[in-house]
């Protein structure tokens, strides 16, 4: 249910009153799912994604949002991935990171996601944000960026087979 931008002021008002460790928190985010397309529901999930001193599952939740439902306006959705990027520089948040990482698909059209992409599916420590990373290239789609990023992925022991069938799921080999 969509609600008024008073009603969605009160909602943020409330999130930023609660304790920074409160479940609260994640439950407000996940409340606005219905109001994703509001500029300023999209402002709040950017800053929530962004700030490492958030609560972490606040922080996951407000990723996931804005996969499902990135910013139609250029600035907006800008500014989400450039929020998610950040997220991915939190060495201390591991579950932060790995949505953070299968959050960037809808943004991967913007060369510093796309390059942030590539560098997580062939060298991050953690697989798990590895394999978040190649699910955000394959929801991205193809194109011969992301389609160079696989083919160079389809020897890695842990993710080649994976890359191959998304290669393959989009008609292209992978062989160059």
């Amino acid at each position: 249910m969509k609600r008024t931008t008073e009603a969605l002021a009160r909602l943020i008002e409330e999130f930023r009153a609660l304790p920074a460790d409160s479940d609260r928190r994640r439950e407000i985010v996940a409340e606005l799912d219905d109001d994703c397309g509001d500029a300023d529901v999209a402002a709040f999930l950017v800053s929530v994604v962004a700030d490492p001193r958030e609560y972490d599952l606040a922080r996951t939740e407000a990723a996931t949002l804005l996969r499902l439902w990135p910013p139609a306006d250029p600035a907006g959705r800008h500014a989400a991935g450039r929020a998610l990027l950040a997220a991915l520089d939190d060495p201390e948040e591991d579950l932060v990171r790995q949505y953070a990482a299968q959050a960037l698909g809808p943004y991967a059209d913007d060369p510093a996601v796309h390059e942030a992409l590539a560098a997580i599916v062939h060298a991050d420590d953690d697989p798990l944000v590895r394999d978040s990373a190649l699910g955000a290239i394959k929801d991205a789609g193809p194109s011969d960026a992301r389609t160079d990023v696989l083919r160079k992925l389809t020897q890695d022991a842990d993710l080649g087979r994976a890359a191959c069938r998304i290669l393959a799921a989009w008609g292209r080999s992978p062989d160059a």
